[in-house]
């Protein structure tokens, strides 16, 4: 039996990979002004799992950005990377119920194996789904090849996590967390994912679970995040009700984007807050770039 919340919470979640831009402003903003139309709490996350990507300095620059907006938030800050433990324990529980099993292929021998079938069916992401290539070693190989020293990231098993849960997922997606209450029911479909990677071979978790581990510990009541992660959902909650974990509410916002029609991302090199304070933009030019007091929804693409 999944539990419940008592309080609005909010979470604003960046990872600490790079520079934040406006479409990050925006979704900080949402979240904020959200939790003071409920007179919820206001949380800051920095999720920093990739030790190779993250960066001290990019983490101070989280901070100074927000603090510039006029944002606060609750403290401590919850820092991923220091929490491994607690994922490790939540993929034991997995574990221990046969609901994953590990890894060894490398992603070139994964599309090598699909090379041929132009048909293979991909994930939301556009990867080909997981063509069982390692689910089908007997325990004693796998067990040899982990004796051996060979690094083995650990996927779900997909069939198996269905059978467990019984069906009957779904999710609260909310319009507006201030003004739409209730929601809709929306019907998750984690089948979507296949068998989808829950820890990486070079840092023994991934997003997925480090999410949902910490929205549950954080008491996250609604998690405002952008549109991009609403197929990720399905999958979250698969794994909330396999950990019983409680189910926030969602609402997955629209993105700001650029005039080619891109998301705003640090990998397409959008300019960041940084970069725009240091031009001289203010923070009140900043709000009414993205929407104005309210920000109901993106009002421009950049």
């Amino acid at each position: 039996m999944t539990r419940s919340f008592s309080n609005q919470t909010f979470r604003f979640a960046p990872s600490s990979n790079g520079f934040l831009h406006l479409g990050h402003a925006y979704s900080a903003l949402l979240n904020f002004e959200m939790a003071r139309a409920t007179g919820g709490r206001m949380l800051l996350r920095i999720e920093d799992i990739d030790l190779d990507r993250c960066r001290p300095e990019f983490e101070q620059a989280i901070y100074e950005d927000l603090d510039w907006l006029g944002l606060g938030w609750e403290l401590p800050v919850r820092r991923q990377s220091r929490h491994f433990d607690v994922y490790a324990a939540a993929l034991d529980r997995l574990r221990a119920r046969k609901l994953i099993y590990p890894c060894f292929c490398s992603r070139g021998e994964i599309m090598a194996s699909v090379a041929s079938r132009p048909d293979w069916p991909r994930d939301p992401d556009g990867s080909p789904l997981y063509p069982g290539l390692c689910k089908r070693l007997s325990e004693a190989e796998r067990n040899r090849r982990l004796a051996s020293g060979r690094q083995a990231a650990m996927r779900i098993d997909m069939a198996a996590a269905l059978k467990a849960v019984g069906g009957g997922l779904g999710w609260r997606e909310r319009r507006s967390a201030a003004t739409e209450p209730d929601g809709r029911e929306i019907k998750a479909e984690p089948a979507l994912w296949g068998d989808a990677l829950l820890a990486r071979k070079d840092i023994q978790t991934s997003y997925h679970i480090a999410v949902v581990v910490d929205d549950a510990l954080q008491g996250v009541s609604d998690v405002v995040r952008g549109e991009d992660l609403f197929m990720a959902t399905h999958l979250h909650r698969l794994l909330q009700a396999l950990l019983d974990l409680p189910a926030p509410n969602y609402h997955h916002h629209g993105l700001l984007r650029d005039p080619s029609g891109h998301k705003l991302s640090k990998s397409l090199r959008a300019k960041s807050l940084r970069a725009l304070r240091q031009e001289g933009l203010s923070p009140d030019a900043a709000r009414e770039m993205i929407g104005g007091e309210r920000i109901p929804v993106p009002r421009i693409a950049l």
